[in-house]
């Protein structure tokens, strides 16, 4: 099974103090600290799971500049395949229909069997998978948290729904599905196998080779613009709990109770 999981380079909030800049449009983004989003390293995962179950093998795609291959390379080390990286400056402010685009041009010339997609990324919305598949006319699944490979055909897919309940389908193969948190657990990611992938060639293609219009892509070419951020107003309304260990710990049960 040929599996193409999209990953995306984000600001790694654990490691970084996060500011609106100047202008209020968007974080300040100097000397912050960037890792792979969260969501795409358990969709990596369990692309490698199913690999490793049915055979195949693992691409992971990036959208964007140079920096993003150290993003490539880790999921690499965790046991992807190979790389690609669509990077163009005509990509730069790009909505999540223009990612979606790009991304849809290396599908189409890849011939891909299962697309994978994190559930979300550093935009928060949960777009990119769901426009992805209406480009390319596939089905499509979100917040998918089951994978099970039924044949070469058919995957069978839960998806968490209202109330923690699970829903369960079977989807035709191919199609793009967005993975959630806590489907699996990804695996550790070695010194060792990231010096391994250090020098790996990583296939490049830039708008030309893709074949988009640069001025239907990126900022351009978008439907949606970024006009302001605003950090959340701090609220009222805390509780603070008081008393012994064994009262605190009733009142933390009743609260979780209600």
């Amino acid at each position: 099974m040929k599996i193409l999981v999209c990953v995306s380079r984000v600001p790694d909030t654990a490691e970084n103090e996060i500011e609106l800049n100047s202008s209020g449009t968007d974080i300040e983004r100097d000397d912050l600290v960037y890792s792979v989003n969260e969501w795409d390293n358990y969709a990596v995962e369990e692309a490698i799971q199913i690999r490793d179950k049915v055979g195949g093998s693992v691409t992971v795609v990036t959208v964007g500049d140079e920096a993003c291959e150290e993003v490539l390379r880790r999921e690499m080390a965790m046991g992807a395949d190979s790389g690609v990286l669509l990077g163009d400056e005509a990509f730069e402010g790009a909505d999540g229909l223009g990612i979606a685009t790009v991304l849809s041009k290396h599908v189409q010339s890849g011939a891909y069997d299962l697309i994978l997609t994190g559930a979300q990324s550093e935009g928060g919305a949960g777009e990119v998978g769901g426009m992805l598949a209406a480009l390319l006319d596939l089905p499509f699944a979100s917040l998918v948290n089951q994978l099970e490979v039924v044949d070469d055909s058919t995957i069978r897919v839960g998806r968490e729904i209202e109330g923690g309940n699970i829903e369960m389908n079977e989807i035709s193969l191919p199609c793009v599905l967005s993975v959630q948190t806590g489907i699996n657990e990804p695996r550790y990611v070695s010194v060792m196998g990231i010096r391994k992938v250090r020098k790996v060639a990583i296939d490049e293609l830039d708008a030309d080779e893709l074949g988009l219009d640069e001025d239907a892509i990126g900022a351009a070419g978008s439907a949606v613009a970024r006009r302001r951020l605003a950090l959340p107003k701090r609220g009222s309304g805390a509780e603070l709990l008081t008393g012994s260990m064994d009262s605190i710990c009733d009142r933390v049960a009743q609260i979780i109770r209600e």
